[in-house]
């Protein structure tokens, strides 16, 4: 008798042991599913490109950290991000892993948690040639009587000439500045465009003494027929 509740509580002890481990599974792979990244997206702005990502939705993905990876389109191998190995934030710079602006990248990421890793999240293909966002040029003005003098200066790349200078976007595309005027005292809100070129510096005339005007200007890229957002305002009043 005592040898048969000895074998009854061994097997119940594996089944318990079973169920444990079972649920303990379970456990792990919900969790897995909840600190999972989302919306795993890349940035950029003048081929300055980082990774963004959304945590999962787990109320603990907050404590969760991120482990990213990225590869050219068509490699085998993942390249681990050594600077972004194990970080609490949702954010990595990957500008210089995507310097050959030519080609198509993916990225992506996974989370950890108490020990226990997501399944990675993939980013889409990225091609920073094509896809970065122009910036809009810097905008100096020098009024004088009836004329104002506009200069112009297109935004830089973070890729750097051999002497150390960044190299501006246009050696990268066929860019065109365009210049807007603005008459305050007719319209604040109504943008005229007085130019469209490369030229740098531009001189517009014919305007009244006592009026305030207001340049502003954006990059246009006839070849993707894409525009910048526009530069700050530079106001003046003619005297």
């Amino acid at each position: 008798m005592r040898r048969i509740m000895l074998s009854f509580l061994c097997l119940l002890m594996h089944l318990l042991q079973d169920e444990t481990a079972s649920l303990l599974v379970l456990g792990n792979q919900d969790l897995q599913d909840s600190i999972k990244p989302q919306k795993v997206e890349f940035h950029s702005l003048n081929f300055n490109t980082t990774l963004h990502w959304q945590p999962g939705w787990a109320r603990e993905a907050r404590d969760a950290l991120y482990f990213v990876q990225y590869k050219v389109y068509g490699q085998s191998t993942w390249q681990n991000k050594d600077e972004c190995w194990g970080i609490s934030s949702h954010v990595c710079d990957l500008t210089h892993e995507t310097s050959d602006i030519q080609e198509p990248y993916y990225s992506r990421v996974r989370a950890a948690l108490a020990g226990v890793y997501s399944s990675w999240s993939l980013s889409c293909r990225f091609t920073p040639w094509r896809e970065t966002m122009i910036g809009p040029p810097m905008v100096t003005v020098v009024h004088s009587n009836k004329s104002i003098t506009v200069k112009l200066q297109a935004p830089r790349s973070p890729y750097r000439r051999k002497r150390g200078s960044k190299i501006p976007m246009t050696n990268y595309y066929d860019l065109l500045y365009q210049v807007f005027i603005i008459n305050n005292l007719l319209d604040e809100q109504h943008r005229v465009l007085v130019y469209e070129g490369k030229e740098k510096v531009i001189k517009i005339e014919d305007l009244r003494p006592g009026v305030s005007y207001c340049i502003v200007a954006k990059m246009y890229m006839p070849a993707l027929d894409h525009s910048s957002a526009y530069s700050s305002r530079q106001c003046t009043v003619l005297q």
